[in-house]
Parts: structure tokens; sequence; C-alpha cells
């Protein structure tokens, strides 16, 4: 996914208006927008009409200082309306709860009509909304039903069929990715799943660090050791959980060496699980670069799902890998710390960190 501005600030400067002006940044609406007075209109600062001559054009902060100077709203671009960006994402919403409620994955033509769209550019923006294509998210989320009924059914064969797979082998050449774990192993709580682990001392405080063969799978932070193992455990509960070794402590060490300086990126494989709607947010959380933060509500619109605020809140709080995926990077709509899985403190820490660090970091 490209990784997401999050910034809906007013933008006062003049000279950052015309140059967004003159590029027609889509990213610049809603921060101000502008009236032309030989029209009588204002517009957005994407608007596609016709460039005004500079000695008409007047610049507002907002819609309503533009209609108290007399202006009415652009009919092109409709800047009184939803942004391009909130349609986009309702449309791609649209999508998404047509592909929840069917069992069989929808023709991309039905799902272009379902967003009022083109197959060719609906494709295109549910790709850049939520990472994947629309095929791909069908099979996560087929996947994740897989994942809510495999320790209650009969079998693992009847959860796959009754998840909507015409057949098993079609679920199981990607099960290990969705699942973290093979899809009987999953069944059991981990049974028969190896996993490594190891507990040191950050700047943070006590680290947890837990790798399967695919990858790191836990990165958990807190004060007491014992408790961050008691964690692993009722995550794993049949897992085979077994202390590292030397060659363990390397990856430990890039762990750590990550946390203390997040904005540099971390290059270990990861090992992630969670249900569709989670991997999608914390894609959309990957996308965020260090130093920058964005609102539940923003991430909830990059996923394509702007009603689901609380769902993206409790995805945020079941993620499993501290700064890896970095769920400190979302604050609450005024800008404040919101709760943070472990301890807002840290989430302070965590953003000083990569706001002080030399450069501007990358996104992770």
């Amino acid at each position: 996914m490209d990784a997401i501005t999050m910034d809906n600030s007013p933008i006062p400067d003049e000279a950052a208006r015309w140059d967004a002006l003159r590029r027609r940044d889509a990213a610049a609406d809603g921060r101000f927008v502008y009236a032309v007075r030989s029209t009588g209109v204002y517009c957005r600062p994407s608007c596609a009409a016709r460039p005004a001559r500079p000695e008409n054009v007047v610049f507002y902060a907002t819609n309503a200082e533009a209609e108290r100077a007399g202006f009415r709203p652009c009919k092109r671009c409709r800047p009184d309306g939803p942004s391009q960006a909130d349609r986009r994402a309702e449309a791609v919403a649209r999508a998404c709860r047509l592909i929840d409620q069917t069992e069989e994955t929808p023709p991309l033509d039905d799902l272009a009509a379902a967003a009022g769209l083109s197959p060719h550019h609906f494709h295109r923006v549910f790709k850049q909304a939520t990472g994947v294509t629309p095929r791909a998210y069908a099979e996560a989320r087929r996947a994740a039903r897989v994942a809510g009924t495999l320790r209650e059914a009969a079998s693992v064969t009847e959860a796959i069929y009754d998840a909507g797979y015409g057949s098993a082998g079609r679920f199981y050449e990607t099960a290990g990715a969705r699942l973290g774990m093979t899809p009987g192993a999953y069944r059991r709580g981990g049974a028969g799943e190896a996993i490594r682990f190891a507990v040191g001392a950050c700047a943070l405080g006590s680290i947890l660090v837990a790798a399967t063969d695919r990858g790191v799978c836990a990165i958990l932070l807190g004060d007491d050791p014992d408790a961050l193992v008691r964690d692993l455990q009722d995550r794993f509960p049949h897992a085979e959980l077994t202390g590292g070794d030397p060659a363990f402590d390397a990856t430990v060490a890039q762990v750590v060496g990550f946390v203390e300086a997040p904005g540099t990126g971390l290059s270990l494989p990861l090992d992630i699980g969670g249900t569709a709607f989670q991997q999608r947010v914390w894609q959309a959380l990957r996308a965020i670069p260090a130093g920058r933060t964005a609102s539940y509500a923003e991430i909830a619109r990059a996923i394509g799902d702007p009603a689901a605020v609380r769902a993206v809140a409790r995805a945020c709080g079941a993620n499993p890998l501290a700064v890896a995926i970095p769920c400190h990077r979302v604050v609450r709509s005024d800008g404040g710390l919101s709760g943070y899985r472990w301890g807002v403190e840290r989430k302070r820490d965590l953003l000083d960190r990569e706001r002080n660090a030399d450069g501007k970091g990358a996104p992770q």
C-alpha cells in the first residue's frame, strides 16, 4: 500500500495553497477552499475547472467562510459534499459488504456495479484503498471465516467448506499465511507449532520476542517479564514454546535495536496472523510514515470502511507486534494520545523517538 498522508490540518501558508492549487492536489481538499470573484463560486483545491486568473482568486480556510463572503459552492467539484476520497471509501465499503455477504466471490463487474464505478477504475480504487485486490480481499475474508469456526467445527474440512471454499486445496494453498500456522495446528491452539522466544530489556522496559520458522510472530512490551511470557502462552496455549538459543539472540538484538530507533525500519520477516479485517488495519498502520500519526477515523477511511472506527481501535488493541506494526502512531481525532496496549507513556516515548530522530524516517 502506498504511504498514507494523514493530515487534515488547515494550510494557512498562501504559497503552499497556491502550490496545491496549481497541482490540483486532492490531499489538500478539506484543508482550504478557493473562491473565484469572476464566477462567484468556491472550489476544492483539486477542482478540474479551468484555472482562474490569480487576481480573481481568494483563499478561505473553510466552506463557511467562503459562503459568508457571498460565494456559492462549485457544482463541478461540490466542495460542500463528501470529498472524492470519502466517496471512494464508501464505494469500496459497499463492495466489501457485498463480498462479506456472499459465499462465492462476486464477479468483478458485479462489485464494480455495486460501487458505481467501471470495472477497471473500481479495481484500481479498491487496491489503492485496501492494499489488496478484490479477489485477495475475498480470499482473506473466507480464510477469516475458517479461522472463526475451526475450533468449533467437527473437522477442518467442514470449517473450510462452511466458509464457502469449493475445495480444501484452495484454502490450504494460503493457510499458513492467513493463520500463522497450519489449519490443524490453529484448531488445536498451536499444538505442534514450534515457537522460540526470549525476554530481554530495552529502553521501554521488558521486551519479549517470539518467532516461528516463518518469522517474528510476537513483540510484547511491559514491566513484568513473567506477564509477557504468560501473554505468549495465552496466545498459543498448546504450542511448543522453547527459550531462544544463541542464534536467536541476533533476532532479539535486531528487534531491540528497532524499538530503540523505530524510524530505522525492521528487515526481519514477520509472521502476521489475524483476521482479514485486522490484516487490512495493520497494513494501513504500516503505511503511516515514521514520526507521523493518524486517527482511528482516518485509518477506517483508508481501508475503505469509514464506519468501522471502533473495530479499527479493537484491531489496534489486538496487535501482537509492538512497533513492527506501529499502532503507537494512531491517536484520537483531536490529536490526543488514546489508550495503548503497552501503556500511554511508551506510546509517547516511541513517537518522541521517531520525531526527534535524525532524518524523517521511512514508512515501516
